[in-house]
This record gives C-alpha cells, sequence and structure tokens, in this order.
C-alpha cells in the first residue's frame, strides 16, 4: 500500500453516468462523440441514463433475421418470408424493405419491385424455438417480463441494479451482444419511464437500434410525432382523427381532455394521457392474451342445429372483429359445450393456415358443434381462438375453395361498412333470424 500517494478520482466517474458505450460498456459521465476507450462512434447519452428502468425489446425483422442466421449465402440478399404469388408477406429484410416491400404486401407486389428477391415460407416451429430462447435471456435480466408477441416483449428493471451490479442500460447493451452471439439475430431496444415510450423508442432506429426517451423531453418529443405514434391507434382511428382535423400529437396536447373524452370516449382519454406522456400502467408478469374467446349462457338450454347455429356464428363474428382489433389471427379453434347438468365439453381443431375470418372459423366449428348434438341439452356455448400467429400470415389465398375466397372478399365488405357505421349495419340472415326472434320474445315476455 502507498501511503505516499492521493489517487486522484477519475472526471468521468465523478458524478451518475450519463453516457454509456454501446460496443465496450464503458459509462462515463461527461458527453463524447466517440467512446473515450475504444473509439466508437455508437454512444448513448441522456440526462436520466442512471434512472430509466422499462424497455421494450423487439427483434428486427425476426422471421428474416432467422433464416439468413442459418442459410448465410442469403446474409447480401432480399429475403420474404411468406406465401406464394397468390399470398402475403409476413416479414422482409432490411435489404427488401430498402427496396419498398412491407409486412402484409400481397406477394405479387413485392415480387414486381424486388424480382430477385428470395422468398422462403414460414417455419414457425423453428421461429418458436429461437422466441423461446430469446424469452429465457430476458428471465436472466428480470422476473418482470410482459410478452407481446414471439419476438418481443416489455422489461421492468427496477431494483435489479443491485442483482446486476449495472444500470439497466448496460444490462440491455449487455444482452444484445448475446443475443447476437448466441442466437445469431439482432434486437433493438427501447428505454423509458413507461411502457408507451420504451415502445415508440425501440422503433426509432431499426435495426440494432437503443434509443432513450425521459421524463423531461416526452412531451416536446411527442409534439412532433404523428398521430399514428400512439400505440393502438390504427387505420380506422387515423381516418376518425383526421376527418376532424387531428394529424399530430401537438394538436391532441393543445385540446382539453373533456373535449377529447366528449368527442371520442375511452380513445380520447387515452390520447389525452398518452400525448402529454403520461402512462401508468405497469408492466404486468407472464400477461398476454393465449386465447381470445366469447362464450354465451342460454335462458332455456337448446339442442338443435336450428337453434344453435345463429348463436355460434355470432359468437364467430365477436371473436374475428376481436382478432382484427388485436392484428392477431389464430390457428386453433376451441369449442365449448356445456350440457344441462353441467359437463363440459371442449373440442378444438388445428386450421393448415391461421385465420381472422368469421366464415372460416364458423365453418370449423358448425363441424365440430354437430357431431355433440347427440340428443343433449345445452345452457352453454362457446368459441375461442388460440396458437396466435401474425396477421400478415391470416388467410392465404386458397384457389380450391372458390366459394370460400367469395366469402372473404364479402366478408372484408361488411368490415368495411361496419366500421364507418356500426357494429350492427349490416347483419347476415342467419343472425339476424335470431336477433329478431329473441327481440319478439321478449316483447312477449
Amino acid at each position: 500500500m502507498n501511503r505516499g500517494k492521493t489517487q486522484t478520482p477519475d472526471p468521468e466517474l465523478a458524478a451518475s453516468p450519463r453516457s454509456i458505450c454501446r460496443d465496450c460498456t464503458k459509462q462515463f459521465s461527461l458527453v463524447h462523440r466517440r467512446c473515450p476507450k475504444c473509439g466508437s462512434p455508437r454512444v448513448l447519452f441522456h440526462d436520466e441514463l442512471d434512472s430509466l428502468e422499462i424497455a421494450h425489446i423487439d427483434c428486427d425483422a425476426f422471421y428474416a433475421s432467422v433464416e439468413k442466421r442459418d442459410r448465410p449465402e442469403l446474409n447480401d440478399k432480399p429475403v420474404i418470408i411468406g406465401g406464394g404469388k397468390r399470398g402475403v408477406v409476413a416479414t422482409a429484410c432490411y435489404v427488401a424493405r430498402i427496396r419498398g416491400v412491407h409486412s402484409a404486401m400481397p406477394m405479387f407486389k413485392a415480387l414486381k419491385i424486388c424480382p430477385d428477391a428470395v422468398v422462403i415460407k414460414p417455419d414457425m416451429k423453428k421461429y418458436s424455438r429461437t422466441g423461446q430462447e430469446l424469452r429465457e435471456m430476458m428471465r436472466e435480466l428480470t422476473p418482470v417480463i410482459e410478452p407481446i408477441s414471439i419476438d418481443e416483449a416489455f422489461l421492468d428493471l427496477s431494483g435489479t441494479k443491485r442483482l446486476h451490479g449495472a444500470i439497466p442500460a448496460k444490462v440491455l447493451i449487455d444482452m444484445a451482444s448475446r443475443v447476437k452471439k448466441d442466437l445469431g439475430i439482432t434486437v433493438s431496444i427501447g428505454l423509458s419511464y413507461c411502457k408507451f415510450l420504451a415502445k415508440v423508442a425501440s422503433d426509432l432506429e431499426k435495426p440494432r437500434g437503443f434509443s432513450i426517451i425521459g421524463q423531461a423531453e416526452a412531451v416536446s418529443f411527442l409534439r412532433k410525432q404523428p398521430v399514428s405514434i400512439v400505440w393502438g391507434v390504427g387505420k380506422v382511428s387515423q381516418k376518425m382523427l383526421a376527418a376532424d382535423g387531428i394529424h399530430d400529437i401537438a394538436t391532441i396536447q393543445d385540446m382539453e381532455e373533456n373535449e377529447l373524452a366528449r368527442r371520442y370516449g375511452s380513445l380520447g382519454l387515452r390520447l389525452s394521457k398518452l400525448s402529454k406522456g403520461r402512462d401508468t400502467r405497469r408492466v404486468e408478469r407472464g400477461s398476454g392474451a393465449k386465447s381470445i374467446s366469447s362464450e354465451t349462457t342460454f335462458n332455456t338450454d337448446k339442442s338443435t342445429i336450428k337453434q344453435l347455429a345463429p348463436i355460434l356464428r355470432r359468437l364467430c363474428e365477436k371473436v374475428a372483429d376481436r382478432l382484427k382489433n388485436k392484428s392477431l389471427a389464430g390457428q386453433t379453434i376451441i369449442l365449448k359445450m356445456k350440457t344441462d347438468d353441467f359437463k363440459s365439453r371442449t373440442r378444438s381443431h388445428s386450421l393448415s393456415d391461421p385465420t381472422q375470418l368469421a366464415d372460416k372459423i364458423y365453418k370449423n366449428a358448425r363441424v365440430m358443434m354437430i357431431k355433440e348434438l347427440d340428443g343433449s341439452r345445452y345452457r352453454l356455448i362457446g368459441i375461442g381462438l388460440s396458437n396466435f400467429q401474425p396477421e400478415a400470415l391470416a388467410d392465404p389465398h386458397d384457389l380450391v375453395d372458390i366459394e370460400g375466397e367469395k366469402r372473404a372478399r364479402i366478408e372484408k365488405a361488411i368490415d368495411k361498412v361496419r366500421d364507418r357505421f356500426g357494429g350492427k349495419s349490416v347483419e347476415l340472415g342467419l343472425t339476424f333470424d335470431t336477433r329478431k326472434r329473441a327481440s319478439n320474445s321478449r316483447k312477449n315476455e
């Protein structure tokens, strides 16, 4: 021990870290264009770097990245994951995206603008395995994980500094490096004080991005953004807001909350809060719906196809609407029926392709239901979908079932009318007749 000298504190560590190198993870309190240790330009700087603890991790072009990992010869080529020429794009690598290809684009259009693309049919089992490996890496960081899909999740890293001996930003940088090394894919990360802005941040610099949005700049940052940046504001909501002259967050910030609530109900209240960076939702451990379902209990028991078919159809429409609103497609149909002596019967059927269509759900569920019409009387019936897949994989064109193609087009046309004029503006004869009978029954009581 040298008692004759005093150590001079490192000026870079004299204050809370405000910068960190994404390559060597050196932390420092001053602002540098390049890391003073390794010279890398990939330096994160933020005044709130050491206090932000809510993260959103999202894989970059996940399906395509997994395929390129397994087939290195495709590394510099445009890769599209999806169906045949009459199908749609599930996802595309960034080489293809630069050419203009995007998810849900009809395959014939994608191949027209990118004729040299390599088209690969989705391998969901392989993607699921990689997604599970990624999830295990997340669990090593924190037990508080909220999965959103196979390749993205929210993480709450509060209280983990002592466990890891590092601020959340460093822990996340280390994880991104491990994902690249061990899984052969890349992720983009958003770090903030709330879920909404963590999700926004993860989309800012894809691929291999790491963006930070703190409380101090939240309102000013959001003010410059379009209303579409709000998670959950889809095309229908955007059209509704645009009709009222609302295109950006600045307009919403300048409106009174009461006025937004009066015009748009719960959506208006949510827009008011999120536009000002107020989001009190917690990261819910292990949440994320595993199925979407709807069921009903009858006033009087029912046993015939004539009685049950209209009810089943209506339930299928409700489930289909929820799938479409959540941008999901389900591949496994689940039928639930409960007899008059309270015994439950549950049947399931897996489709060859995921679906969002009420017509396809009903067609398959009806077959399952008919097999259960053995004289038993039922007091409850329910329908659900599970085994969720991305919306872009839903309902590929079927050259065999021509009538099914026509019904799919009709259903999509009905959806547009209902979006504009309300859910009951168009009804099928099957469900309309049963509503009419129920209404007459109530009048006679």
